[in-house]
């Protein structure tokens, strides 16, 4: 979320030069419609970028201030830079100088927040590695072992020229093999050590701009998976593919790994939504969602992997067509919310609360509602443009945005629970060993004898599907196959599966088992 950050304090002068108090009209309010999953979410971002989550007194004030707000969902910023608001993760704990020495945010704000009723979802930013102006000063940080000082060793997402730093931020690079595991370990922490409700997946993309992934490693992983040869062009549509697959794949490892520690918890992600929206899926695969961060959101979301997807929505009404590309968002990622298993998937459209003033905030959160949508704002440490262009303090700003949230009509106006109860809660997770190659290799899941799903090898060889009914499920993959029962209820794992290289392997005809005993 911060390089949307630094992006809208380029922007916010356009916003600035309308003049106090002047705003375009905004776009029509829809009709509403039936809700879906999701509808009865309303949430707040708190962020760790400054003041909120530092001290006891601090939370307690901000689980307050949530409260009287009428939110019934935090969105917690837990995993910011590969190190914690909290002491029990895989990563080291933030070293903010702020921060009170043996203090647990996370777990504190858990605490109070379930005691009032209000879900907590830990808020990972699961590519970040560091932002050089504030570095977390551990030994054990990533960027001190895996950074740039490693050499071959390194795990940072690079351009063609070798370079890493984009802005003053480090990425971690989905497709270094260790990199991913990394990643999924520090999430499912969260899930092992702390009663969150869910989690939600931040920077699960590559970063802007497209010629990222270079790695050296990356590349030789790249050609040994596809046979191919040199060093793709960024534009390359096969390498982007390929990259792409790469952040679904570690999606799809932290869904199941979660949903194998606790069926219940939420799998939700804050996903790109740049410039105007789609109107199909096919208009989507030319956005720079899909084709330059590299996001298939839709696809994560019918797959089952992605419950909860809460947009990035950060549009300013009044600014050119800003206020048409909110809505059109909101309805393209309605269109596309049914899973696989005929099940759907929840959404919510996050508000950019530090681009706007309140009277805009409250309008987009009212749309978003009447089309059928939760609501999610961005942030509480900055609610209004003018705390973020530091005219208003946070308190002036909060105290602004409440009014016209909790007014008659408004998003907050009758606060309630948001009581739904995850989509996914069963599915199955596999790997396949034994080779020096064990990514990119077509997986086929078939039950009753149809093929159900598909997909592909992570680069550790792990496999798995969410959107599957439950029952006798059989798996393809490499000339090998198992078959084994999808519960009712948690992820089922699968022996490991010990593949030979065929010549002819992604064309080998596998043989349908006869049915097996689970």
């Amino acid at each position: 979320m911060t390089t949307l950050l630094r992006r809208a304090a380029l922007l916010l002068p356009t916003l600035l030069a309308l003049g106090p108090g002047a705003q375009a009209a905004a776009p029509p309010t829809p009709t509403a419609l039936t809700a879906q999953p999701g509808a009865g979410l309303r949430g707040l971002w708190i962020d760790a970028f400054g003041p909120g989550l530092y001290t006891p007194g601090q939370v307690k004030a901000t689980v307050e201030d949530a409260a009287r707000l009428g939110v019934n969902t935090l969105f917690v910023q837990a995993i910011r830079r590969a190190d914690c608001l909290c002491l029990k993760a895989a990563v080291p704990a933030a070293t903010d100088p702020e921060l009170t020495p043996g203090f647990d945010p996370l777990a504190a704000v858990i605490q109070q927040a379930h005691a009032r009723g209000l879900r907590v979802i830990a808020w990972i930013s699961v590519t970040g590695a560091a932002n050089e102006a504030r570095p977390n000063t551990r030994l054990t940080h990533v960027m001190r072992t895996r950074g740039p000082q490693a050499g071959a060793a390194s795990w940072l997402s690079r351009r063609p020229d070798g370079t890493w730093q984009e802005g003053r931020d480090a990425w971690l690079d989905p497709a270094i093999p260790e990199a991913a595991d990394y990643m999924t370990q520090a999430a499912l922490s969260l899930v092992r050590h702390y009663d969150v409700d869910g989690l939600q997946l931040d920077r699960i993309r590559y970063p802007d701009g497209g010629a990222w992934g270079y790695d050296a490693k990356v590349l030789v992983r790249y050609r040994a998976e596809t046979g191919r040869a040199g060093t793709p062009a960024a534009s390359d549509p096969a390498w982007q593919t390929w990259k792409r697959q790469q952040v679904t794949n570690l999606v799809r490892r932290i869904a199941l790994e979660a949903k194998a520690l606790k069926p219940e918890v939420w799998i939700s992600a804050a996903t790109i939504t740049y410039a105007a929206a789609p109107t199909d899926l096919a208009a989507f695969q030319k956005t720079r969602t899909y084709a330059d961060v590299l996001q298939d959101w839709p696809g994560w979301m019918k797959d089952g992997l992605l419950e909860l997807n809460v947009l990035m929505n950060y549009k300013r009404d009044g600014v050119a067509e800003q206020g048409a590309w909110y809505d059109g968002w909101n309805a393209f990622a309605r269109q596309v919310t049914v899973r696989a298993d005929g099940t759907q998937a929840a959404v919510a459209a996050g508000s950019a609360m530090y681009l706007n003033s309140p009277a805009v905030t409250a309008a987009q959160a009212r749309r978003a509602v009447q089309a059928g949508l939760g609501w999610v704002g961005y942030s509480y440490r900055t609610p209004t443009a003018d705390v973020y262009s530091q005219r208003q303090t946070t308190a002036q700003g909060f105290q602004a945005a409440l009014a016209l949230l909790r007014s008659p009509g408004g998003a907050l106006a009758q606060p309630q629970p948001w009581g739904d109860t995850a989509p996914t809660t069963r599915g199955l997770l596999g790997r396949v060993t034994g080779s020096a190659v064990p990514g990119g290799r077509r997986v086929q899941a078939f039950q009753d004898g149809q093929l159900v799903a598909e997909g592909h090898t992570d680069a550790l060889g792990y496999y798995g599907f969410a959107a599957l009914r439950p029952g006798l499920t059989e798996i393809r993959v490499s000339g090998q196959r198992w078959t084994d029962t999808v519960p009712v209820r948690g992820v089922v794992r699968l022996p490991d599966l010990l593949v030979r290289d065929l010549t002819a392997e992604p064309l080998a005809p596998v043989p349908a088992l006869p049915p097996a005993r689970p």
